[in-house]
């Protein structure tokens, strides 16, 4: 009977959290500025479901979102919904519950996922929904561009490349360019750093809840898995490779180094931990990135140069034991 009873609470949760992804989805439709915060917040409940009851709570959200907006907005919305974001956030929720015996003590005697490696597959997983988008429009370059050329024209209401090419003046005609090389990237990192989001809410929101059984997460000591430097390079290397395939690769280089951007600024916490300026400091890093961009990219480079010199190693010697808060 206890058993029975499990199961429908799992079931009417990730219909409930289904529901609600769906909502948050399809709020886009109304075309205001708000929407599209909400929009980016449509993974969220389908992680609470995950890290505060089950996995299968969040399958079943999965499931429930995309069947619920294929009803209303068309059959084509069930596999892009699934594919883009339902079983995605499934994934990482399901990771995020991953426990062994733990060889050494621990406060529950478990080995939880690594915080680090949670972080690496959510950039990976942001970078394989861009690919996909993009094989989407065309299986190769010239198609690709010209499927995106011709969006980006009636999104900012230019005239067609038919007809209207010697219209178009050269400034916009610029622009579309620019876009039509940027976006592929550029979607990646938002998608990457939307994933990271939601799931940084998620365990949050579970938490004040009382039904998160990992340990919060440091995300100052976190360490990405042995293999993520050579993926790396690899994908770094593939960007320059002609046709699709390089420029598929250029979109997962950028969503992982967007994950070492990540790793920075956890480098950047535990190496000022003690600090008397260390609010300051990090205060300054956090406007300049969101005020500039630019600065992003010098986090990412702390965060390769930890991977290769161990700089919060050599910090945490120099500075001996210290309380651990962070």
């Amino acid at each position: 009977m206890v058993q029975i009873i499990l199961v429908v609470q799992v079931v009417l949760i990730g219909i409930s959290a289904g529901a609600a992804t769906a909502l948050l989805f399809a709020s886009v439709a109304s075309g205001s500025p708000l929407s599209v915060l909400l929009f980016y917040l449509a993974p969220l409940p389908i992680l609470i479901a995950a890290m505060g009851w089950s996995h299968w709570a969040a399958l079943i959200a999965a499931v429930f979102a995309s069947a619920s907006l294929a009803a209303v907005f068309g059959s084509f919305f069930f596999i892009a919904f699934l594919i883009g974001i339902g079983l995605p956030a499934w994934w990482l929720g399901y990771l995020a519950l991953l426990a062994r015996p733990a060889s050494g003590p621990t406060p529950d005697g478990l080995e939880w996922y690594p915080v680090g490696h949670l972080v690496f597959w959510a950039a990976a997983i942001g970078g394989a929904i861009v690919i996909i988008a993009m094989l989407s429009l065309g299986g190769d370059l010239d198609t690709f561009r010209a499927a995106l050329r011709s969006g980006l024209e009636r999104m900012l209401k230019m005239p067609g490349s038919p007809g209207g090419a010697a219209a178009r003046t050269a400034e916009p005609s610029r622009l579309i360019d620019f876009l039509v090389a940027a976006l592929p990237p550029a979607a990646a990192v938002l998608t990457t750093i939307t994933s990271m989001v939601n799931l940084w809410l998620a365990e949050r929101i579970v938490k004040v809840s009382g039904r998160l059984r990992r340990p919060p997460s440091d995300l100052s000591a976190m360490q990405f898995p042995v293999y993520a430097p050579p993926v790396v390079a690899l994908a770094i290397a593939g960007s320059f490779l002609p046709g699709i395939f390089g420029i598929s690769a250029g979109v997962l280089a950028a969503s992982l180094l967007m994950a070492y951007a990540i790793l920075g600024f956890a480098v950047l916490h535990s190496i000022t931990r003690g600090s008397n300026g260390r609010s300051f400091t990090l205060g300054g890093v956090y406007v300049a990135v969101i005020v500039f961009g630019w600065p992003v990219l010098l986090m990412t480079l702390i965060g390769l140069a930890d991977t290769a010199f161990d700089l919060r190693g050599r910090a945490a010697r120099r500075r001996g034991p210290t309380n651990p808060q962070t």
